[in-house]
C-alpha cells in the first residue's frame, strides 16, 4: 500500500518540475526527451550551454567526445568551468558539472579525439538519436558529416566565431505530425457541413425559441444557419470577398431580437457569430503541403522499411480519395463559445463523434497497408494513429540536403547566395568569411588573428583565401574590407554572450527533432551578434 500511495507523489514532483513544457509538447513529447541519447563533440563553451538546455528539461542521456585539456582561454568562455579544472579532461569536467543540473539525466564522457574515432570506430555515432558538433575544423566536420549521414542519423552543427553565431541541420529527412502552427483556424466546416452536423444544425429553429434559448445557442449553430439561408439567396456560394462577408454580417445582425420598443437586444452569441466570420467562413481544403505529402513518392511506394509516418500519410490519402470526399479528417475540437453548458456539449460531441469515425477509418486503411507489406497492424499505435489524424492538416516533411552537396563545386546552392548577396550586408557575407576562415585553416593551420600580432598580417592572407573560394565556386560577388577587417579581429574567439544565445537556439532545434514537434528550420542559420538579426538559408 505504502509503494501505491507513493507513486502519485512522484508523477506529481515530475509535472511539477516539467510543469511549463509539458504544456509545450506533452507527455508523449517529454517522453521521447527523455528517451533521447544525444552526443556532443566538442566540449567548448557553445557546446556546453547546449548541452545545459538539454539536460535541465530531462533529455534522457547525454554522451560527451572531447580529447582536449581545459585550458585558460575555455575558464574565460565557459560559465562552467573553473580555474582548478585547468589541465583536466574537458570532456569529463562538463559532463560532472552538467549533471549536478539534474539528476534524472545520465552524462557518459570519452577522452577521444573526434578524428580518431571516425578512424577507429566511426559506427560508435550510430548509438545517438541526435549528434551535436562544435567548433569543429572543415575536414573533421565533413568527415563525420557523412558517416552520420549514411547511418541515417540527424547531425546539428554549431559554431561560435567571435560575434557571429553559425547552425547547420544535416538530415535526410524529419517528419512532423505536431507542427503546431501560428494562428490555426478552428475546423468546422461550416462550408459544407457532414451529415451529423447538418441534423443537428437542422434541430434549432432559430425563428421559434425563448429568449433565454435564443441568446445561448452556439455561434457555430448561428453562423450554419445563416449560411443555409445565404446559399439559398446567392446559388450555393460562400461569401468571399470584404463586401460579400459585409452583407453577410448584417444578415446576422438583422437575426438578433428585438424587444417591444424594436430596440435589438444584448445577445453577446451573435455578436460572438459576427466577429468570427472572417475566420469560420471558410472554403474546407486541403492545404497545398498536404497534397504534396500524399503525393510524395515515400507516400504512393510502400516497403517493410517505410516508417510509420508515411503508412499513415498513405492510409489518409486513401480516406481523402474515399470517405473524405476530398477533405481530411475532421480535428474533432471547438473553441470556446457563449453557450449554455448542454448546447456546448451536444455540439462538442458532434464533431468529437466525428473525428473518432474518420480516425477510425484511417485506421482500417492503415492496417491495410500493414498487412499489404507483411507487417503486424500494432506496428502502428491507437496515439499515433489519433495524433496523426487530429494533425494532419499540419503535417510537414523537411528534407535537407547533405554537407557534401553543399560544399560540392557542382552541387552548391550559388543561386541562393547570390541572390541574397545582392544587399552587401545580408548575413550572407557572414557565411561567405565562415567558409573563408576554413579555408585559411586548412592552409595556414590556425585561424586569422588569434595573436594581436598577427591581425595586420592575416588580413591580406585571409582576403585571398576569400577571393580563391569565391573564384573557385563561380559566384561573381563583392565582399567589403570592413568584413575581412572584422573577422581577423575576431581571432577565432568563443565569446560566451554569442555562445549562450546559441546554446539556447541549437537545443530548440534538437528538441524539435526529438520530439518530432514543430518545425526545424531548412537548413542554415546564422546569428550576427553585431546587428542582433538573424537568417536562414537553404544551402
Amino acid at each position: 500500500m505504502a509503494a501505491a500511495v507513493q507513486q502519485p507523489s512522484r508523477v506529481s514532483m515530475k509535472e511539477q518540475r516539467y510543469d511549463r513544457q509539458l504544456r509545450l509538447w506533452g507527455d508523449h513529447g517529454q517522453e521521447a526527451l527523455e528517451l533521447a541519447h544525444v552526443c556532443l563533440i566538442c566540449a567548448t563553451a557553445t557546446g556546453q550551454e547546449i548541452l545545459k538546455n538539454l539536460v535541465l528539461p530531462g533529455v534522457g542521456s547525454f554522451t560527451v567526445v572531447d580529447g582536449s585539456q581545459v585550458t585558460g582561454e575555455d575558464v574565460g568562455n565557459s560559465f562552467f568551468l573553473q580555474r582548478s579544472n585547468i589541465g583536466q579532461n574537458r570532456a569529463q569536467c562538463t559532463t560532472e558539472l552538467l549533471q549536478e543540473l539534474n539528476s534524472d539525466v545520465s552524462g557518459n564522457f570519452v577522452e577521444e579525439n573526434p578524428d580518431k574515432l571516425l578512424d577507429n570506430d566511426p559506427s560508435f555515432f550510430c548509438r545517438f538519436n541526435v549528434v551535436i558538433a562544435t567548433q569543429l575544423p572543415e575536414s573533421t566536420l565533413l568527415r563525420l558529416a557523412e558517416v552520420l549521414w549514411n547511418y541515417n542519423i540527424p547531425l546539428l552543427v554549431c559554431r561560435t566565431y567571435g560575434l557571429v553565431g553559425y547552425m547547420r541541420i544535416v538530415i535526410k529527412e524529419h517528419q512532423v505530425i505536431e507542427s503546431h502552427p501560428d494562428n490555426a483556424l478552428d475546423d468546422l466546416r461550416l462550408d459544407n457541413p457532414f451529415p451529423e452536423l447538418q441534423e443537428h444544425i437542422h434541430s434549432y429553429n432559430l425563428d421559434h425559441m425563448e429568449k433565454k434559448d435564443h441568446s445561448h445557442t452556439p455561434w457555430v449553430v448561428i453562423v450554419a444557419k445563416y449560411l443555409e439561408k445565404w446559399y439559398n439567396e446567392t446559388g450555393g456560394q460562400i461569401p468571399r470577398n470584404y463586401k460579400e462577408k459585409e452583407a453577410f454580417r448584417e444578415m446576422i445582425r438583422q437575426g438578433i431580437l428585438k424587444n417591444e420598443n424594436g430596440v435589438q437586444e444584448d445577445e453577446e452569441n451573435f455578436e460572438e457569430a459576427i466577429k468570427n466570420v472572417n475566420t469560420a467562413v471558410v472554403p474546407s481544403k486541403i492545404p497545398v503541403c498536404i497534397e504534396d505529402i500524399l503525393n510524395d513518392d515515400s507516400c504512393t511506394s510502400l516497403s517493410q522499411q517505410t516508417p510509420s509516418f508515411w503508412i499513415l500519410a498513405r492510409a489518409l490519402k486513401e480516406f481523402v480519395a474515399k470517405e473524405g470526399q476530398g477533405n481530411l479528417p475532421v480535428r474533432g475540437t471547438i473553441p470556446d463559445m457563449i453557450a449554455d453548458s448542454g448546447k456546448f456539449v451536444k455540439l462538442q460531441n458532434v464533431y468529437r463523434e466525428k473525428a473518432k469515425k474518420d480516425t477510425e477509418a484511417v485506421g482500417n486503411y492503415a492496417a491495410k497497408m500493414l498487412q499489404s507489406i507483411g507487417k503486424a497492424p500494432e506496428s502502428i499505435s491507437q496515439r499515433e494513429l489519433k495524433l496523426l489524424c487530429n494533425n494532419s492538416a499540419f503535417l510537414r516533411v523537411v528534407r535537407c540536403r547533405s554537407l557534401s552537396e553543399e560544399y560540392g563545386l557542382h552541387t552548391s546552392n550559388k543561386d541562393e547566395i547570390i541572390s541574397h548577396m545582392d544587399n552587401p550586408d545580408s548575413e550572407m557575407v557572414l557565411y561567405l568569411m565562415l567558409r573563408a576562415v576554413d579555408r585559411f585553416f586548412k592552409h595556414h593551420g590556425r585561424y586569422p588573428g588569434v595573436y594581436n600580432y598577427q591581425v595586420e598580417d592575416d588580413i591580406g592572407k585571409l582576403k585571398t583565401c576569400l577571393n580563391s573560394f569565391l573564384q573557385e565556386y563561380g559566384l561573381p560577388v563583392t565582399v567589403k574590407d570592413d568584413y575581412i577587417h572584422e573577422f581577423c579581429r575576431y581571432g577565432a574567439a568563443e565569446p560566451h554572450t554569442i555562445a549562450a544565445f546559441l546554446g539556447g537556439a541549437a537545443a530548440q532545434e534538437i528538441v524539435k527533432i526529438i520530439t518530432k514537434q514543430f518545425v526545424i528550420f531548412n537548413n542554415t542559420y546564422i546569428y550576427n551578434g553585431m546587428s542582433q538579426t538573424s537568417a536562414t538559408f537553404k544551402l
